[in-house]
Order: C-alpha cells, then structure tokens, then sequence
C-alpha cells in the first residue's frame, strides 16, 4: 500500500467526494438557519437525532464483530478504520472518505484497503443446549395407551396359545 499509485477513477472519486460534501455542507447550513428562525422546528429535530441516536447505540456490536482495516487515503496517508464482519471491504460498509489524523485532510476518500483481522478472537463455542424434556402425555392420552398395549398383549397370547 506504501507504493500505491493514484489512478484516474481515484481522482475521480475525490472530486466527486468534495462536490458531494460541499452540496451537503450547503444543505446543512439552509437547514440550520431554518432551525434558528423556527425554535419549536429545532426542538423537534434536537428530539429526533436524540431518538436516533439512542437507537443507534442499542446496535453496539461484540470485539469479535469488528473487522478492522488498514487504508491508504487519497492523501497518501495511511489510517486504520473498523466495519462490521459481514462487510467485504471499508467501501462497502459506507465509509468511502475519512478525516486524515495526520494531515487535518477532511473527506480524504479510500483508494485502497487490506484487512487486518477482527478486533478480538470470537469466544469459544459453548456446549449446545440440551434439548427441552418430552412433553407429559395427557391422562387420555395414556389410557388409550394402555389399552392398545393390553390389546397387543392379548393379541400376541392368543397366537403363542393357539
């Protein structure tokens, strides 16, 4: 990754990176001035980040579900970052662009990734459960048990008499 050359589609993407982050940036800035003009707007919107937020926390995921992922930036630098297990690269977990630690660089895209193994060893499996007791027949369901048994008994002395 050291000596990873940038290539067109990089440039690309970086260009296309910083358009999408200064439309957003605008966007934001038309939102918030709407916010500050209308306070029962931003206490609703204060209410739903905090919602989404409370949300998103209830999704922490265990060590062993974390991969973790040494990337190269558009910068040049290289960072680690994390994504859940079931994520085949970075890219696809979302996170196309990172802010550079060491550049101050913000939106910096990924243009390449090796992975580095899972933030913790998955636990050993445990013993499986054992299966829940047989359900008690019924009282009817015994007598009418017991009655093709005494059947059977009777059916099999009659052929051992005769």
């Amino acid at each position: 990754m050291e000596e990873y050359e940038l290539t067109r589609r990089d440039h690309r993407r970086q260009k296309q990176s910083e358009e999408s982050r200064q439309w957003a940036r605008r966007q934001v800035d038309e939102d918030n001035a709407k916010c500050r003009a209308d306070p029962a707007m931003a206490e609703r919107r204060r209410q739903a980040f905090e919602g989404a937020w409370k949300l998103l926390q209830s999704f922490k995921k265990q060590d062993h579900e974390i991969m973790r992922w040494r990337v190269r930036l558009y910068c040049g630098h290289i960072i680690e970052t994390e994504a859940h297990y079931t994520y085949t690269d970075p890219l696809s977990a979302g996170a196309s662009s990172k802010r550079c630690p060491e550049c101050g660089t913000d939106g910096s895209t990924i243009v390449a990734f090796e992975p580095i193994g899972l933030r913790a060893e998955p636990p050993e499996p445990t013993e499986p459960t054992p299966p829940p007791p047989p359900k008690k027949p019924t009282r009817a369901e015994l007598e009418r048990r017991v009655k093709a048994l005494e059947k059977e008994n009777e059916r099999l002395r009659t052929k051992l008499s005769g």
